[in-house]
């Protein structure tokens, strides 16, 4: 070969070299304009209400791309709604994988659902990451390199009300009442953990479906038992119909209801909130109702935020509020990747957090991580309702929330 062969062949070889690191920082779901994202929602069915979820994530990407998108690329989020069936999640994130050629999937609800397609992305190498779901199964990157969680688990929350039992109402006798899946269980779980010895002041606990008809049955047995102590786990419309059956029955126990429940707009309004006064939960996001926040910077851009990119939403809807902070952890992320955006550095990112202050965290609060660590939020705050707005009960709590150990 002669030596100006040679000259083009070693080119050649240099361009293609080039073209192959470009490649790998670029993988499928990126252009030089766009990064693709996909989402599974339950905008139908029995947990319909946190399809609000899924919506204020739209609506805070849109607002992202209006001001220029991500390091320069728009993001498009494909959200496809699931009905709260994990097969349907399983073929719907199969789709976005091989159809809709996503990076990554992001903030899909549910612990079913995702575990239903945990096996299938971390097989793929897809980051499956912040999983709105509380579940303990997120934070295990040995195992799923691939998956993340975001919120505090439900386990730990448990031990939140099982600490608060112990401290201020020790020996007083406690009842139960939980929804029958991984995520009632879990918080029951936790609680009798967190109790130790005085779990044996659990005197009933009651398991029910989702969809029964027969709460207000349940609660009349429950206020028969004489119980002092009432932690709920469910779904926010069947809160609603817990409190509103005690209310009716002048049963007025300490009312333990949890965070994803503890919504104003989807429980404690439809319940009364006369009926849900004093009712405690836990919380790690603002409650923008309260006026301690009246002149906070993200406070006053939350409602103009609802108005133009998302007017249909309730502006007291906790399960918006939850899609924005998701959503606004998931654009960090990108943003610390650069221009790197294969699915490795995608992954290293988001296991590189350092006390990231996202959108509407309490103080206090923030979100960290590491390779070792996929449990971006620890801590939450004990928090009453006085009639209109969540107040704060004692301190921000860590150690319940970063003690659980995985069984």
């Amino acid at each position: 070969m002669s030596a100006f062969g040679r000259a083009v062949l070693a080119l050649v070889v240099a361009l293609t070299s080039l073209g192959a690191i470009s490649q790998r920082t670029r993988d499928p779901g990126v252009t030089d304009n766009e990064i693709r994202i996909g989402n599974v929602m339950p905008y139908t069915g029995a947990l319909s209400a946190f399809g609000a979820i899924g919506r204020a994530e739209a609506a805070y990407f849109d607002m992202i791309n209006e001001r220029g998108g991500i390091n320069g690329r728009k993001v498009r989020f494909i959200s496809y709604d699931d009905n709260s069936d994990p097969s349907t999640a399983l073929d719907l994130t199969r789709g976005l994988v091989e159809r809709d050629n996503v990076l990554l999937t992001f903030g899909s609800f549910g612990t079913p659902g995702n575990l239903a397609v945990r096996k299938f992305l971390n097989e793929q190498e897809i980051p499956q990451l912040f999983v709105a779901s509380g579940g303990d199964e997120w934070n295990n990157p040995t195992s799923f390199p691939w998956t993340m969680g975001w919120q505090p688990s439900f386990r730990a929350e448990g031990r939140i009300y099982a600490n608060y039992i112990q401290a201020f109402y020790p020996g007083r006798k406690i009842v139960v009442l939980w929804e029958n899946d991984q995520f009632g269980r879990d918080l029951f779980k936790g609680l009798e953990e967190g109790l130790g010895d005085l779990s044996r002041m659990i005197i009933v606990d009651v398991a029910y479906d989702i969809s029964d008809e027969y709460l207000d049955t349940h609660v009349a047995i429950l206020k028969r038992s004489g119980a002092d102590i009432l932690v709920f786990a469910g779904v926010p419309n069947n809160a609603a119909r817990v409190i509103r059956a005690a209310a009716d029955l002048n049963w007025h126990p300490v009312f333990m209801l949890n965070d994803m429940a503890a919504s104003i707009a989807g429980s404690l309004k439809p319940a009364g909130l006369q009926n849900a006064l004093g009712v405690i939960s836990t919380s790690f996001l603002k409650d923008l109702n309260d006026p301690a926040w009246k002149d906070d910077p993200q406070t006053k851009e939350w409602i103009p935020f609802m108005d133009k990119y998302y007017p249909r939403g309730d502006k007291d809807d906790s399960a918006a509020l939850f899609g924005y902070a998701a959503a606004d952890t998931m654009a960090q992320v990108l943003k610390q990747c650069g221009d790197d955006l294969s699915r490795d550095n995608v992954m290293r990112q988001a296991a590189a957090l350092k006390d990231y202050q996202a959108s509407f965290l309490l103080p206090g609060i923030t979100v960290s991580t590491g390779p070792n660590d996929f449990q971006p939020i620890k801590r939450a705050r004990l928090v009453q309702f006085d009639g209109r707005t969540w107040q704060p009960i004692g301190d921000v709590v860590e150690s319940a929330f970063s003690d659980v150990k995985k069984k």
